[in-house]
């Protein structure tokens, strides 16, 4: 069976009604548009605020890069000072390192040097002390013979002047014995006695 059509019902609008309807639609529209200019005000005022927001960090980031800029800057120019500073140390202590290498091989040297000053030195000194031991031993040597020929020279003229005095004393002694015999001779003959002149003269002596 085919559908049944359905059938619209047509009524009589009433015309006060109607424009309650449409005055109330106006108002409401009114509000709605009230409502969404203070919606694109807000929005308006966010989208400004935002933008400004935006802009405060876009600048602010440019001052961070910026500062950041300058402090890589700074940190090239500190890492740049301090490489040079760095290179110019190493150059120093090297040639530092250089010359003290140097110095400690002159060094070397002069000891080595010194050393063997000090053993020709103590060698020497060493021949010397034995050549004047030597020497002191050959004096001592001929010292001693000296002292051994002057002892015999010394008796054999002591032995020779007791042989000379003793033979000298026995000549005396003999002049003497002589002189005396010839003295109380003369005497004699002058009928003088020589004892009694002895004593007289022993006499006048004391009595002086």
């Amino acid at each position: 069976m085919p559908p049944k059509k359905k059938t619209k019902k047509i009524t009589k609008k009433n015309p006060e009604k109607s424009e309650n309807d449409l005055e109330a639609k106006y108002r409401r529209s009114i509000l709605d548009v009230a409502i969404l200019q203070d919606h694109i005000a807000l929005q308006c005022e966010s989208a400004i605020k935002v933008q400004s927001d935006r802009n405060d960090l876009r600048r602010r980031l440019r001052d961070m890069e910026q500062k950041l800029q300058h402090e890589r800057q700074d940190h090239r120019d500190v890492n740049s000072d301090l490489s040079r500073q760095y290179k110019t140390m190493q150059t120093e202590l090297t040639n530092k390192a250089k010359r003290m290498e140097k110095e400690v091989s002159q060094l070397k040297e002069d000891l080595v040097l010194c050393q063997e000053e000090l053993r020709k030195e103590k060698r020497e000194r060493e021949q010397v002390q034995q050549e004047k031991d030597a020497i002191i031993a050959d004096l001592q040597h001929k010292l001693d013979n000296m002292e051994t020929d002057y002892e015999k020279i010394l008796h054999e003229t002591l032995d020779s002047l007791t042989s000379q005095l003793s033979v000298a004393r026995r000549g005396w002694e003999d002049k003497s014995t002589t002189l005396h015999q010839n003295y109380k001779e003369l005497l004699s003959d002058f009928g003088l006695n020589a004892l009694h002149i002895e004593k007289t003269n022993e006499s006048s002596c004391f009595s002086h």
